[in-house]
């Protein structure tokens, strides 16, 4: 256990700096005048560090000269001994370690202010004749050893070694020549002190993969292990280590679904303890104790814990665990909660938190006795997951120097963050943060869905409330969260750093690092758009319904978005060198790859479902076709775990993903949740047409076919679809009955299906062409579509400002403004890539505003119509992090007096059973309706008011009476005049 006193982090958001690999490039690959050589011509310098040095910096020291080896081809000569001579040399050690180091600043040539004392802070400066026989050195210094460690792999990043380079088989381009530049590169200490992760819903995938390649441990039964237990030992755990340490995190909850970290290998935690790394356990396992460290000795004698009937048992239990590791470097869970993620007992809130209160005095005596009288030297945090918030907010306490650690919603929303009076406890506050999740109202553990945008949403609004103790995050099975794990990472090392308009600027730099500068943004908006792709809705929450498959081209829009990225990721991958290749398949290709057929599926399965309804013999094709893409599926998770990477990676693709109907993994992926239709089709031919707009068919359907109206501005085209419905095929026409309508297709031979194309041509259209007709004959029968038009003769969008109402509905993204007016400490800041269509508007401030007159976003619009209009604000699913108020918005039309509207009420419970937040993280949007009269028509201003921080406003939607059932809302209007 460190019994040392931590000081105060003394960066927090005051920092200039940028994130880590993207700051000031302090390593070039020229020679450069006054420079320090690091190599020259393919030949590093020699690198030193004293003996004496920590054992886990001269660990890193060994990487960093694999590292030198990599670029350079040639690895540097590593010495533990003072050189009598070179020309230069790399000095390495931590102040108050190293000797060499120290007396470097005893005789005043290395100046360590700024850095010496502080928290996991580090220097690296050039030194003129550092001992006899040395003209030159590079000192790399750290005030702790991790500080140290970090400036090592900090210049290996600069180099362009990645910290994925084991893990994505990420390699580094090759350069001879690598050059310091003169002068001080200081960094730390961190905004965040403890950044870490935790390895949760491990199985099937990370487990199946460390059973793989290190087996399973031997059964025993002292310490007890019984049989099957996959090794997550020491060997598995350096890679683990090396790779926190790279990102510049320090702190780690391990696997626990079925493993015990301390008494699976012997050798976990010293070596975690020499490598640096601050362990702790999870959210429900407290006193360094796993709760499979309990099953395997009482769960058949006892069952599970529960201190109200074993409490003798269980502090004596606590007591060996805390004496085990308390040499180490730790952060003690404190509480208690029942086992597997339960409450602990019946009774309610009061009952817990009675027993509760007298278990943590129990376990803060036992640390006091074991580790140190003096608690505020010994880390703590007490996780408020699930009912333990409830705790709280009745009333139950724990003492200051306790970190409080709040947890999000598992799906990225945080519930909770310290208010004011909080900020002041001394033990600080944290965040528990959700990558992957094992729960309702739908696991998601395939693959990354997490946009870097909405994680830095939500995590600045933790950094601009101080919960900055601790960061982690259930980063579920590690493989696969790669780029949002080091964007985490770098945010809690600088929350600074980041801001909404660097984001892609971010994701590029960390493309160029990675595959190389030439197609660093293509990459970027890949990744971007992928993510928000995958931000609509996470596959294992798709269905054949989820998106329209009638109005807006919606569900067909999906599938084209996703496939003309796949098909530029591809021609990305095939420019590259083919060194580069596999590390873009695992960071790029493949996850986009793998959603885009998921996402192919569920539509088709839809189309399948709908062509059934409407009797077209081409819905057993369709059903067809869901099976090649279920079977391409599988051929693509075969693909990556027995072929990517030489099958490196086998096991990492076991995850089922297809065919959920509750939370619960289903056992395997499967097509029973899909209820394919198939029927006999008769030989006959018959004529059937279906419109869009209307999931009816004629002939049969008792409405009138037609199709929704075409404008002059968005809607210039529709569709009319012609088919068959039997299975000999047959002759078919198509006539325009206006002069002014257009169709793509006047008929042929029909075996199947056939898509028609309807379109106007304006200077043919007469004043009284208001409704039209198309007739589609074939097979002995006969429909007629009406074609309605909207002619707004009197509108020119030149000479309009704003958008224009079309098809009775206006759409606006939010970051389309006209104004944006700052107010009252308040402003509304447009965050990139952030949701499911565009991007979002997010309210920021450090108070609420329900004066109606805070910060405003105007939107412009442009009104054809009269009476009563529905707004719908659609917004992120984000939730009040202020105790008992509510999360709200201000709206108002022209000069009305705003309304001010409730997104998320007081005391709002987001967990199951709350299905206003199951809907609002199933669908990652919540959305909100008011209404308003319009008298007129013509030009209007519609103003969003912040009041509450924390509202992220994505897109608007008005409708006039003629907006149709969709999933992502209908396409932005067009717009006339200005607008951001």
């Amino acid at each position: 256990m460190n019994r040392r006193l931590i000081p105060p982090l003394a960066c927090a958001l005051g920092c200039a700096r940028f994130l880590s690999f993207a700051g000031e490039d302090y390593v070039v690959f020229h020679p450069a005048g006054g420079g320090f050589p690091l190599a020259v011509h393919g030949t590093p310098a020699p690198l030193y560090a004293g003996r004496e040095e920590y054992p886990g910096v001269l660990r890193a020291l060994g990487l960093f000269a694999d590292d030198i080896r990599r670029v350079t081809g040639k690895a540097p000569l590593v010495s533990h001994d003072v050189p009598a001579s070179a020309p230069s040399l790399v000095v390495v050690g931590t102040l108050g370690r190293s000797r060499l180091v120290d007396s470097l600043v005893a005789a005043g040539k290395l100046d360590v202010r700024g850095v010496a004392g502080k928290w996991e802070a580090y220097l690296i400066q050039e030194v003129d004749h550092p001992l006899a026989g040395v003209s030159r050195a590079l000192v790399v210094t750290g005030s702790d050893r991790r500080g140290t460690i970090f400036a090592l792999f900090d210049i290996s990043r600069r180099m362009g070694v990645s910290p994925w380079y084991w893990w994505a088989d990420v390699p580094a381009a090759r350069h001879e020549t690598l050059t310091i530049p003169g002068g001080r590169h200081t960094d730390g200490p961190p905004s965040v002190m403890y950044r870490g992760i935790f390895l949760n819903d491990e199985a099937p995938d990370l487990t199946n993969w460390v059973r793989a390649k290190y087996g399973n441990i031997p059964p025993r039964t002292n310490p007890p292990v019984p049989a099957g237990i996959a090794r997550y030992g020491h060997e598995f755990y350096e890679r683990v280590f090396e790779l926190l340490l790279r990102l510049k995190a320090n702190y780690l909850w391990p696997a626990m679904w079925d493993n015990a970290f301390n008494e699976d290998d012997s050798l976990n935690a010293p070596l975690a303890d020499e490598y640096g790394i601050v362990m702790g356990t999870s959210h429900q396992e407290p006193m360094l104790r796993a709760q499979k460290e309990w099953d395997r000795r009482y769960l058949r004698t006892l069952g599970t814990w529960n201190y109200a009937l074993y409490p003798d048992t269980l502090n004596a239990f606590w007591r060996e665990g805390v004496r085990r590791n308390r040499s180490y470097e730790n952060v003690v869970t404190i509480g208690l909660r029942g086992a597997n993620d339960t409450p602990m007992a019946p009774g309610g809130p009061e009952a817990n938190m009675r027993l509760l209160e007298q278990i943590v005095g129990v376990q803060r005596g036992i640390l006091a006795r074991e580790v140190s009288p003096d608690l505020t030297r010994v880390p703590q945090l007490w996780c408020l997951y699930k009912e333990v918030i409830d705790y709280y907010e009745a009333g139950m306490r724990v003492p200051d120097d306790v970190t409080l650690l709040w947890p999000d919603d598992n799906w990225g929303n945080i519930r909770r963050l310290p208010t004011p009076a909080e900020r002041e406890r001394s033990g600080g506050a944290g965040v528990y943060y959700h990558f992957d999740y094992h729960g309702g109202p739908r696991s998601y553990q395939w693959i990354d869905t997490k946009s870097i945008p909405g994680v830095w949403a939500e995590m600045s609004r933790a950094a601009e409330a101080g919960a900055q103790r601790i960061w982690i995050v259930n980063a579920g099975h590690l493989k696969g969260y790669e780029l949002p794990l080091e964007f985490f990472m770098d945010l809690a090392w600088d929350t600074a750093a980041c801001s909404a308009g660097t984001l892609r600027s971010y994701v590029a730099r960390w493309a160029a690092r990675e595959f190389g500068a030439a197609h660093a943004g293509a990459i970027a908006a890949i990744v971007a758009r992928s993510a928000r792709y995958n931000s609509r809705r996470t596959p294992e929450l798709l269905s054949p319904f989820t998106y329209s498959l009638v109005n807006y081209n919606e569900a067909e829009d999906v599938v084209r978005d996703f496939r003309e990225i796949a098909g530029s990721a591809e021609a990305i991958e095939r420019s590259l060198p083919p060194g580069r290749r596999t590390a873009f398949e695992e960071l790029v290709r493949f996850p986009l790859r793998a959603c885009a057929l998921v996402n192919a599926l569920y539509v088709e399965a839809g189309k399948n479902s709908l062509y059934a309804r409407q009797g077209r013999a081409s819905a057993n094709a369709s059903a067809s076709r869901v099976r090649e893409l279920f079977s391409a599926d599988t051929a693509l998770m075969g693909w990556y775990n027995h072929s990517l990477a030489g099958g490196k990676w086998n096991h990492f693709m076991d995850q089922p993903h297809l065919g959920y109907t509750t939370w619960r993994d289903p056992p395997v992926n499967s097509l029973k949740a899909i209820q394919l239709e198939e029927r006999p089709v008769p030989r006959p031919p018959a004529l059937g047409v279906a419109v869009e707009g209307s999931a009816d068919a004629w002939p049969g359907s008792e409405a009138r076919p037609a199709l929704p109206p075409l404008d002059r501005f968005l809607s210039t085209r529709r569709y009319i679809d012609v088919f068959n419905r039997g299975s000999a095929p047959f002759d078919f026409s198509v006539r325009a009955g206006t002069p002014c309508l257009r169709i793509s297709d006047n008929g042929g031979r029909l075996a199947r299906d056939r898509r028609i194309w309807v379109s106007v041509d304006w200077s043919h259209a007469r004043p009284a062409d208001t409704a039209c007709f198309v007739d589609v004959t074939g097979a002995g029968s006969s429909v007629r579509v009406r074609v309605g038009l909207e002619r707004d003769d009197g509108v020119e969008l030149s000479r309009i400002r704003g958008f224009l109402e079309t098809d009775r509905t206006v759409s606006i993204e939010a970051a389309h403004f006209a104004q944006n007016t700052p107010s009252h400490g308040g402003r509304w800041t447009a965050v990139e890539d952030f949701g499911r269509t565009l991007s979002g508007m997010r309210a920021e401030g450090f108070a609420a505003d329900t004066s109606g007159r805070g910060a405003s976003l105007q939107y412009e619009l442009y009104l054809t119509d009269t009476g009563r209009v529905d707004i719908a604000g659609i917004f992120s699913p984000a939730l009040s992090v202020v105790p008992g108020t509510p999360l709200r918005y201000g709206i108002a039309v022209d000069g009305d007096a705003p309304e001010i509207v409730t997104l998320v009420p007081a005391k709002y419970r987001a967990g199951d059973g709350n299905r206003d937040w199951e809907r609002s993280v199933e669908d990652n949007a919540r959305v909100s309706h008011t209404a308003r009269l319009i008298r007129t028509v013509g030009e209007h201003a519609l103003r969003f008011i912040m009041v509450d921080p924390g509202v992220v406003l994505e897109k608007i939607v008005v409708d006039c009476g003629g907006v149709r059932p969709s999933y992502l809302g209908p396409p932005e209007s067009a717009h006339g005049g200005p607008t951001r």
